[in-house]
């Protein structure tokens, strides 16, 4: 028997509910962002009136107001966002414990053994769930229906705001197998490129494609396509509970002006790499590499990352790795405009180590920097996350401050 699994995805989540404050501006374009007099200037997310002048996520502001002159800009506030999604989870755990969060407004639930219970059909059932947040919290969704979780997001996907998606194995060629190839999850700009150039420009033509094909081409990932587009995909969605393998954690700033030279880089750094360990620590994780993402004015980046001796959840072994990634791949010289640091290779807990490797000056300075920040977790927990900082961030010009860095997703693959 088949399954019935449902995506249920927040329509404008971070806009949505910033508005609930702001009732003023319904039916004006509206855009969630960084504080643009510090130069935070990039779309986190945009409501549907936005959405109609081609407003983007992640691009720029200016870019923004030159498509809809008339965007009004609302500052972003996570600790809200966590808040209704904590709210939201809890309203589909009434209906099943097999809750899978894909991102902060977006889970899977495998519904297969409630439906008898409560007496609905999977399209019912996602018309009921939609229903009560509305009522329960003034926000709208979109849910798809399928029989696994790749068709069951694309649905959720297919036709927003506010609606119910069915694909069925009856009609999900009709449906999906005409979209372009960029449509099937986990086709980004680069393979889609890839793809046209094979000639491969629907899902349909993916699904069709000689598997050996997709294989030589792509590895792993045309293996993945080939089943995802053929309706093959067939991962259970988790418990709310269980366990994620974590992959990285990030933490980014834009800077108020333009950091030039050592000094400022430095309490740039100290600054990110605080916040990615406090984040590693609270998730009982530790990290093996460290990577730096580098933008200058002119909006260009690079990525350079490096593994480390050990792994670690410290701000100052994160810091120094950061710093010495900048080194050797930056002029000081040149300005830049936003730095993130993120922790990769994550593991869960302390790895076991040969502590006879390590020379008595070494374990003393491993042991000082735990100590450190087991003292500003102490007390950050008991005053406040942004009640203590390091002192050369005090009065910085930068706009550095805990409250208005762009903490990334933490990225996870499920065990």
């Amino acid at each position: 028997m088949d399954r019935t699994i449902l995506h249920c995805d927040m329509n404008s989540f971070y806009a949505s509910v910033e508005l609930l404050e702001h009732p003023e501006l319904a039916g004006r374009p509206v855009a969630v962002c960084g504080d643009p007099k510090s130069r935070h200037g990039i779309i986190l997310a945009k409501n549907e009136e936005a959405k109609k002048y081609k407003v983007q996520t992640a691009e720029t502001i200016w870019q923004a107001r030159r498509k809809c002159p008339d965007l009004v800009l609302l500052a972003a506030h996570h600790d809200k966002y966590e808040r209704f999604c904590k709210i939201i989870n809890g309203i589909y755990l009434r209906y099943t414990d097999l809750v899978e969060p894909f991102s902060i407004d977006e889970s899977w639930l495998d519904v297969t053994g409630s439906l008898s219970k409560f007496g609905l059909t999977g399209r019912e059932m996602a018309d009921e769930i939609r229903e009560t947040v509305k009522a329960e919290t003034g926000l709208r969704q979109s849910v798809g229906v399928s029989f696994n979780k790749v068709f069951a997001k694309m649905g959720s996907d297919y036709k927003k705001p506010d609606a119910t998606t069915v694909i069925t194995r009856e009609n999900y060629k009709d449906i999906l197998w005409p979209l372009p190839a960029r449509e099937l999850i986990f086709v980004g700009k680069s393979t889609a490129a890839r793809l046209e150039a094979m000639n491969i420009r629907t899902i349909g033509a993916i699904a069709q494609a000689d598997p050996a094909l997709l294989h030589s081409a792509f590895g792993k990932h045309g293996d993945e396509m080939y089943r995802y587009a053929n309706g093959l995909e067939d991962a259970p969605v988790q418990p709310y509970d269980s366990e994620r393998e974590y992959k990285s954690v990030g933490n980014g700033i834009t800077f108020r002006r333009n950091l030039q030279g050592r000094d400022d880089v430095r309490t740039a750094v100290v600054a990110l790499a605080d916040r990615v360990s406090v984040r590693l620590r609270r998730h009982g994780l530790t990290a093996s590499g460290v990577k730096v993402d580098i933008k200058d004015p002119d909006l260009h980046t690079i990525s350079r990352q490096m593994q480390l001796e050990h792994a670690t959840n410290t701000s100052a072994d994160i810091a120094k790795a950061a710093m010495d990634l900048i080194e050797r791949n930056w002029r000081y010289s040149d300005p830049i405009r936003l730095i993130t640091v993120t922790g990769i290779n994550i593991s869960v807990g302390l790895p076991e180590e040969q502590l006879s490797l390590f020379s008595p000056a070494q374990e003393d300075e491993k042991k000082k920097n735990e100590a450190v920040d087991a003292a500003l977790d102490s007390i950050r927990d008991k005053f406040g996350k942004y009640s203590i900082m390091y002192g050369g961030l005090l009065g910085n010009d930068l706009g550095i401050s805990y409250k208005n860095s762009q903490e990334e997703e933490i990225e996870y693959e499920e065990r």
